[in-house]
Parts: structure tokens; C-alpha cells; sequence
């Protein structure tokens, strides 16, 4: 989800509601500690040099049970926030603490925001020698030499 689109949803709600990836509610006396933009600049294990620049907002609760945060109030925060983040649309990262913070991808389902799984991956599959999808028996693939094996050049 991008800030605009964010925006567009809040507008349409009354009230604010994040859902987990295991579908348990976010408490309503969540807050938004922070908006801000995050820059990552790396190589993957391929050699290849990299850039990505994300919208990060992180989600807070403490014990103050009466705390609302209300659609328009988000608005406001986020309408500050543009003097970090800029005009461009970026796609929005969301933090919200667990057993240890939590990074979470973004979408609406019409009522709700859900908080959606994130997960890592091979940037450099080819490099590594990973196929987009093995076929064969299971014999044929355990077989295959990988790689990332000492010598291999992956890793």
C-alpha cells in the first residue's frame, strides 16, 4: 500500500482497526509513534548493488486504555510527515512490537487494515543457482550440487 492510498482509506473510516497476520486485533489504544523514511542501500549475495526506500510507520501500545487515535488524527500525522517523506509514492512499512518488532506489509480489506506477513528471499537466485521451480523426483533434485556449498560462489 502506498501513502496515498492510505490516506483515501482513512478518509472512508470512523474508526482505525489493525488486524494480525493471525487474525487477532491490534488493541484500539494502539498508537503511531513515528512515520519516517528508511533507505537501504546493499549488494545481494550476487554481487548486485541494490536501493530501496520505503514509508515506515510503527505502532505502539501503552497502558493509557482510554487513547483513541482517530482517522483524521492519522491523517494529520501523516500530512506532517510529508516534509520527511516527500510527494513520492512509496510503499508503506509498518512496525508493531511482538517478541521482538515485527515488519509487516500493508492492505485494506474495506473495513479493516491488515498487517501482512513479510518474509526474506534470495535476491540473486540465479547467482546462487536456485531454479525458479524444480521439477523431478525428489532423488533427481537431492542429486543437484548447490552452490552454496564451500567453493560454490553463492555465499
Amino acid at each position: 500500500m502506498k501513502i496515498s492510498e492510505l490516506k483515501n482509506h482513512l478518509a472512508t473510516l470512523s474508526a482505525i482497526n489493525f488486524k494480525l497476520p493471525d487474525g487477532s486485533y491490534l488493541p484500539s489504544h494502539f498508537h503511531v509513534t513515528e512515520v519516517g523514511l528508511v533507505n537501504k542501500h546493499f549488494i545481494d549475495c550476487g554481487g548486485t548493488e541494490r536501493k530501496e526506500t520505503i514509508a515506515n510507520f510503527q505502532l505502539w501500545e501503552a497502558g493509557d486504555y482510554d487513547h483513541r487515535l482517530a482517522p483524521q488524527k492519522f491523517i494529520h500525522i501523516l500530512n506532517l510527515s510529508n516534509k520527511i517523506l516527500g510527494t513520492e509514492e512509496l510503499d508503506i512499512e509498518v512496525e508493531y512490537q511482538q517478541n521482538t518488532i515485527g515488519k509487516f506489509g500493508l492492505e485494506f480489506d474495506g473495513t479493516d487494515f491488515l498487517l501482512t506477513p513479510k518474509q526474506t528471499a534470495c535476491l540473486a537466485q540465479d547467482a546462487c543457482g536456485i531454479p525458479d521451480k524444480q521439477k523431478g523426483s525428489l532423488i533427481e533434485i537431492s542429486s543437484q550440487s548447490s552452490c552454496c556449498t564451500p567453493g560454490g560462489g553463492c555465499c
